[in-house]
């Protein structure tokens, strides 16, 4: 753990998030700091990154566990530079999330859950991300993608792969605000 640490920027960060809680209830920061621990350290939640940020709010890690394995938005293990999440939920589902699901596991070579060889792409299948009339959809770090096709998943993809110089996990350090 003693490798572990905040840059300056992101310490200062987390100390106003921790700010904002009265006393005794610095807990209450945990998930904004998870999001800013994500997205500082390769976009997913190392176990020596929860210990730290457990240090910091002065609670067990067993709290940080908790709450960073509860929520689909946290990622417990490392995470390919572009992580595609697909609704599975009753709208989705009803139209179409699992023949898309179908679709990128085959075109990307890799099941749910999984990384692609080259270390590009994850994919992950989700529950509601609140976009039922748009269904089926997808996130792709802070951007949403609705009424999808398989030829409109197919472009995406390529346009992902080109643009992929830049991480688009959800946790980019300049979406996460207080």
């Amino acid at each position: 753990m003693n490798n572990i640490r905040f840059s300056d920027e992101s310490l200062a960060l987390v100390q106003k998030m921790i700010q904002r809680y009265p006393e005794g209830r610095q807990k209450s920061a945990l998930i904004p700091m998870l999001h800013v621990a994500q997205a500082e350290f390769d976009g997913w939640l190392a176990p020596e990154v929860m210990d730290y940020i457990a240090s910091l709010l002065n609670i067990q890690p067993v709290e940080v566990y908790e709450v960073a394995s509860f929520y689909s938005m946290f990622n417990l293990k490392p995470v390919g530079k572009c992580v595609i999440e697909v609704c599975r939920t009753s709208s989705c589902w009803l139209l179409g999330a699992e023949d898309v699901i179908r679709h990128l596991e085959n075109k990307l070579s890799v099941k749910v859950g999984g990384t692609t060889t080259d270390g590009m792409f994850t994919l992950k299948s989700v529950e509601c991300l609140g976009s039922c009339g748009t269904a089926p959809m997808m996130q792709v770090g802070a951007d949403y993608y609705e009424n999808l096709t398989l030829p409109k998943v197919d472009q995406l993809v390529e346009k992902f792969r080109h643009d992929g110089k830049r991480k688009c996990y959800t946790d980019q350090p300049e979406n996460v605000t207080i």
